[in-house]
């Protein structure tokens, strides 16, 4: 979680776009994701530090991190001054859904992948978690609190998407992550992120406040200046959630985690939520419009034998001028014409206990050739 620097939306293209294309095809093909050998990238190179602090003072000493084949291999770099991290990804077949663009739901995994590649590149843990050397040692765990993901154009299988990502600090009980994301041909800024993470013990399952210690280890990688994906006054990454209300208007109920739902904490991956909160989209919704954005609060966690109701309404809109700024959402870049917007509700089928709630808002499809 790392990066910073005032984000415009009127000039988003971080960096030349050509640079981009040029570094892209300066590389070998292999064969799999992260299938490029970077042609400056393979040979001896000097690897990041990994901060670790000791029993003995609150300061850090730097511990030599050697990176990986996979390191070398994958299309991701630390930017100059070390604050953020950015990685190139082509779209597979297997990512594209009906509209024959990726699904939000590969947005949502590269986002995951992207955010714990940056980590293992600081030196953090290797293992998925993206924990440090203190976390590992009290047993702690970073755990979603919100993501919101704001989509201006969906890529088509075998686009190349840049995704670079930072992270900072967000008061004394969590951290944030952003992210921005670019048609890597052309440079457009095609998608924003944000996320609020808090920090677990994974043994007791209880939140718990992040730790000068480990606060010392991570702020090495936090930008020195506030650096926000969207810096826009009354954004729609800072709405509030309002609650379902019963009856919910659409509903599939008794959904139930599969194995390979499970992620390495044990407990139902991110990414599973956004799609049971989509099982109850209308159909019609989804042949005519697509998704523009999504707000996910999550609020407890979902075990493997637990068994989900998903409910959805359509959002009340008190007036047109609501309607109105509803649908440009605080982006400058993001298209005007969203004209449907819903309330979620995820909730055990057993208790009715609300596992997390969202928001989405849609606009119609584009024609496509």
């Amino acid at each position: 979680m790392l990066c910073r620097g005032t984000f415009q939306a009127g000039n988003v293209a971080i960096g030349d776009h050509n640079q981009c294309s040029k570094r892209f095809f300066n590389s070998v093909s292999i064969g799999y994701r992260k299938s490029f050998v970077s042609s400056c990238s393979v040979g001896a190179r000097s690897g990041p530090v990994l901060a670790v602090a000791t029993n003995e003072t609150t300061k850090s000493k730097q511990m030599a991190y050697e990176p990986s084949l996979a390191d070398r291999l994958r299309l991701g770099t630390m930017s100059e001054d070390g604050m953020s991290y950015k990685e190139k990804f082509i779209v597979r077949c297997y990512e594209v859904g009906i509209n024959k663009t990726v699904t939000v739901e590969t947005i949502a995994n590269l986002l995951q992948e992207v955010g714990c590649n940056h980590a293992q590149s600081v030196g953090f843990s290797t293992d998925g978690f993206a924990t440090t050397h203190s976390m590992r040692k009290l047993h702690l765990i970073w755990v979603t609190a919100r993501m919101y993901i704001e989509i201006y154009k969906y890529p088509a299988w075998s686009d190349v998407v840049e995704i670079e990502t930072w992270c900072q600090s967000e008061g004394r009980i969590g951290t944030r992550r952003d992210w921005i994301l670019k048609d890597c041909a052309t440079g457009e800024v095609i998608g924003r992120a944000t996320s609020k993470w808090l920090m677990m013990n994974q043994d007791t399952r209880r939140l718990q406040k992040v730790t000068d210690e480990v606060r010392d280890e991570l702020e090495l990688y936090f930008p020195k200046e506030l650096r926000l994906a969207f810096p826009e006054e009354n954004n729609g990454s800072l709405k509030k959630i309002a609650k379902l209300e019963d009856p919910a208007e659409y509903s599939k109920l008794g959904m139930a985690p599969r194995r390979a739902d499970l992620d390495m904490n044990q407990h139902v991956n991110n990414v599973t939520y956004i799609g049971w909160v989509l099982e109850s989209i209308p159909q019609e919704i989804i042949d005519t419009h697509e998704l523009e954005t999504i707000t996910i609060d999550y609020r407890r966690e979902c075990q493997q034998d637990d068994v989900v109701d998903s409910l959805t309404s359509v959002e009340p809109i008190e007036d047109a001028d609501a309607l109105e700024s509803h649908g440009a959402n605080g982006s400058a870049t993001a298209q005007k014409d969203v004209n449907k917007s819903f309330l979620h509700l995820l909730r055990l089928s057993s208790d009715g206990l609300e596992i997390n709630r969202c928001r989405t808002e849609w606009r119609k499809k584009s024609a496509r050739i």
